[in-house]
């Protein structure tokens, strides 16, 4: 890896004043201009460098080419790759684990692979900083900026252990060209980083009561429910636990945010994504929603949160914003293009085009089509009334994934043109936030942790009243299935259930090997090699830049070298 050719950018805008990653909600744009001598030399430039940070993990949406969140969906049984018909099928490499499917796409995580070691270099740099930083004896204000701060690291470097298995660890802010570490010590620095969140941040650093200004910012108790999410993968996906962190720990964690964080479910499901819960109420030039969503969003009038404040079921958001740009500035959910149907706006539904991504498979809608969630998760072409354009879809199935989706108003204007947003342009002006931990998925590792069904049925009772479910893991399993559909979190969910990925390989071979879908508006079967997955683990393509530039340090990951 030249860490040269990744990092002198980071450090630059690290050292030298921070882009924005601000809203109405959570302000942290920069107000100064610093230099290198002046960046850590207190608790305000801190403050200012810790923003920074911030910004470094948002742009692990914003700056991708695939991102961590979008390719979870490709990746799973719940949804195909799909896209256009005549697009280039490197994205589909991902959903079949294969790349023989496009085979000059050798370098598929590369700008990954850049801004996620920028982001953990901002945050070294930070860190490497605290002796010259005059806190003033402020040690609780030290602890918290230094807490969030490694917070960030902790959840960066858990993004590309999950990605790529053995990567480089870097714990300073260096410029040495490193060869990949064993999982297992990233994971030690990963645990070390978040005990250090949750001893460090107070518990009233952000209170919930104050949640729509605090809201984005990583608390004691988001650090408390990450390392019960860190323990479960790395126990489940490598079959042994980490000295770094014991099962005692992780339970002591998230009993601790369930106990003491103050965090409650949203009554109504669907509240919890605006395309899920939107009706449109413009008519010509009038654009506005009539909507019950529960986090920020863009009305006539201007921002709101919720329906007066935001969400209590939000334990971690990553803030988004409409002044993305192709200038460097970098905060939109970009990744909400890919979800919308291609070339045609559903405006009965509020859904504007886009890449005709993720489509849904059969499978998926199956098993949950009776589910009170369904809904929330997907809409279907047919009960929806809409008109695809299947001749310009791959792998097109009849149902689309709703959360994240892309939003126009009744006479198909896109909400960003509507509302003259940003840059008003369909690839880059989101701004819908996305959501990192939600207490229902803090309740149902509660459950899983703990050995109960408390958790469990409170997750489930909230969309299906009066119905009961007996502690089993695999009631577990389904239920965060679907609780959690298409946000970013089965995939991984899969991969932990048993050792090295063997119970995703079967399920999605399951799901994926000759299923039917429209091509071209032509049907056909998609296919799914389980060999292609094992031989793999499921991990992913280490970039082949990274390996040329590295001189060989680099390695590539089993199963991708053909």
């Amino acid at each position: 890896m030249n860490t040269k050719h990744i990092f002198i950018g980071a450090m630059a805008v690290a050292a030298l004043g921070m882009t924005s990653c601000s809203d109405d909600f959570f302000d942290t744009s920069s107000k100064t201009t610093q230099n290198t001598e002046t960046a850590y030399s207190n608790l305000e430039t801190a403050e200012v460098a810790l923003v920074g940070c911030y910004d470094g993990w948002q742009r692990t949406i914003s700056d991708v080419e695939v991102g961590m969140y979008l390719l979870a969906e490709f990746a799973s049984e719940q949804a195909f790759a799909g896209l256009g018909f005549a697009d280039a099928k490197n994205n589909n490499v991902l959903d079949q684990f294969n790349l023989s499917v496009a085979p000059s796409y050798n370098d598929l995580f590369n700008a990954d692979w850049t801004v996620y070691y920028a982001g953990i270099f901002r945050c070294n740099q930070l860190l490497a900083n605290d002796a010259t930083i005059d806190w003033k004896g402020n040690d609780v204000a030290r602890g918290r900026v230094l807490g969030e701060t490694r917070a960030i690291r902790a959840m960066l470097y858990f993004d590309l252990v999950r990605m790529f298995g053995d990567v480089p660890l870097l714990t300073t802010p260096s410029e040495d060209n490193l060869p990949r570490t064993a999982a297992s010590e990233v994971y030690k620095l990963i645990f070390e980083d978040l005990k250090y969140a949750a001893a460090n941040i107070p518990a009233n650093a952000y209170p919930l009561e104050n949640r729509n200004a605090n809201d984005g910012r990583i608390t004691k108790y988001a650090a408390e429910a990450l390392l019960a999410r860190v323990y479960l993968y790395y126990t489940g996906y490598y079959g042994e636990e980490n000295p770094a962190c014991t099962k005692a720990e992780a339970i002591a964690a998230i009993n601790d945010v369930v106990d003491n964080g103050g965090y409650e479910l949203e009554p109504n499901y669907a509240d919890l994504w605006m395309p899920a819960c939107t009706k449109d109420a413009s008519n010509g030039s009038d654009y506005a929603w009539e909507t019950t969503y529960a986090g920020k969003y863009y009305n006539a009038d201007g921002w709101h949160a919720g329906q007066g404040s935001l969400s209590k079921e939000i334990v971690l958001n990553l803030k988004m914003n409409t002044t993305h740009d192709y200038n460097g500035n970098g905060d939109g959910l970009v990744f909400s293009v890919y979800l919308g149907p291609r070339n045609k706006n559903n405006t009965s539904i509020s859904i504007a085009s886009g890449w005709g991504g993720c489509s849904v498979t059969p499978y998926f809608v199956e098993k949950y089509k009776d589910d009170p969630r369904f809904n929330a998760c997907v809409w279907g072409v047919k009960e929806t009334g809409f008109a695809a354009d299947i001749n310009d879809t791959y792998e097109y199935t009849g149902y689309y994934t709703r959360k994240y989706a892309p939003m126009c108003f009744a006479d198909g204007t896109r909400q960003e043109v509507g509302f003259k947003l940003g840059e008003q342009h369909q690839n880059i002006t989101y701004y819908q936030d996305y959501t990192i931990m939600r207490y229902a998925d803090v309740l149902l590792m509660h459950s899983e942790l703990n050995g109960n069904n408390k958790g469990l049925n409170m997750v489930h009772q909230r969309s299906n009243p009066g119905k009961s479910l007996s502690y089993s893991i695999e009631n577990i399993r389904n239920e965060r299935a679907i609780e959690l559909a298409f946000e970013g979190i089965h995939f991984w969910d899969i991969m932990r259930y048993e050792k090295d990925g063997a119970y995703a390989a079967r399920v999605i071979k399951e799901a994926q090997n000759g299923a039917k879908v429209l091509s071209g508006g032509v049907e056909t079967t998609t296919s799914f090699d389980e060999n292609n997955f094992t031989s793999k683990k499921g991990l992913m393509q280490i970039p082949n830049t990274q390996i040329t530039l590295s001189g060989g340090v680099l390695t590539q990951n089993a199963g991708w070298n053909n």
